[in-house]
């Protein structure tokens, strides 16, 4: 598995990740088998899968003590992410959405963040934090500073609780506020092939400015994988529910895409995930994407840490692209 920096931090981690989120069990993905989901985080470890992300709002705080299960007796194996600025468990914030009978706001204000820190270390039972990200970004009925946020952020950084910062779903304004505010080494936003516009406006920002692009859902919820057609049971999920991708009229589009891609799939010797993972990772300027992909099953992590090694030639690459641009 290659590596990469993670922005200025002086972190090096895997290429590909193992995200957390679907772990989490709750209405956007389903139940989730706990046991099955410590056994697929060891096994990234074994692949050479370093990264390992999750966050408070996955599960309602569930993704955070299955990730701490899973890190016992083996924490410095792992580069660890959680995030901030999601609560349930308080009323003050702007209103985010209800889920799962609470209602969700977002809230980075450092009062707030000072106690959901603590809160994500005794889940993960850890004393630090490798990367700690701001989930979503304020809303204007409650205002928060970002540089407010990354003032109280450098503090815990001082203390030892967290090694680097990152920051998701942005606006290019939100962006340079936050570098303009302190060290920003990540940003972690959705990008896949199919839903590029993030990307596309981000990552010549995060080049200039030292900061790793991030791509979270790379394989779009899985319809990029080549393994789901007009006959495939799916769990769908509020997560997927919301992928226009996996609307029935669309998965003739896909399959295209999987044909059209097979003699590449042959050349490189892999799988449609790992071909299209190792297209996310050479986007940008080659070298600062990192790309998350999430699994809770030991198939899906032995098919996504494959696409970690594969390195596509830059005709291939464009190829692919054009491919794409032609449906979406």
């Amino acid at each position: 598995m290659r590596s990469m920096k993670i922005g200025k931090s002086g972190i090096e981690a895997s290429v590909v990740g193992i995200g957390a989120w679907a772990i989490g069990g709750d209405s956007m993905w389903g139940a989730s088998d706990d046991a099955e989901s410590v056994r697929t985080i060891h096994r990234a470890r074994d692949l050479g899968v370093t990264l390992l992300d999750t966050a408070p709002a996955y599960g309602l705080g569930h993704s955070e003590e299955v990730v701490g299960k899973a890190l016992t007796g083996r924490r410095g194996d792992y580069v660890l992410s959680t995030k901030c600025g999601l609560r349930w468990d308080i009323g003050e914030g702007a209103f985010m959405m209800e889920r799962d009978g609470v209602r969700i706001v977002r809230n980075s204000r450092p009062e707030s963040l000072a106690q959901e820190v603590e809160a994500s270390l005794r889940r993960l039972k850890t004393d630090y934090i490798d990367i700690y990200i701001v989930h979503w970004q304020e809303l204007p009925e409650f205002p928060c500073p970002i540089a407010d946020t990354m003032g109280y952020l450098g503090e815990l950084k001082r203390q030892g609780k967290i090694r680097a910062i990152g920051a998701s779903n942005l606006s290019d304004a939100q962006f340079m506020e936050y570098v303009a505010a302190g060290q920003l080494d990540l940003i972690q936003e959705k990008f896949s092939m199919l839903d590029r516009g993030v990307g596309d406006r981000l990552m010549g920002l995060c080049g200039t400015h030292g900061v790793t692009f991030q791509a979270y859902s790379p394989l779009e919820r899985g319809i990029l994988t080549g393994k789901i057609t007009a006959a495939t049971q799916v769990e769908m999920g509020l997560a997927r529910s919301r992928i226009k991708w996996f609307q029935p009229e669309n998965l003739s589009k896909i399959a295209a895409l999987s044909e059209r891609w097979a003699p590449l799939c042959k050349k490189y010797g892999c799988s449609m995930t790992q071909l299209v993972i190792g297209w996310t990772a050479a986007q940008g300027n080659g070298s600062n994407v990192s790309v998350l992909c999430g699994a809770r099953k030991l198939h899906q992590i032995e098919d996504n840490a494959k696409g970690g090694d594969i390195v596509l030639d830059a005709a291939d690459i464009a190829t692919m692209r054009a491919d794409v641009e032609a449906i979406a």
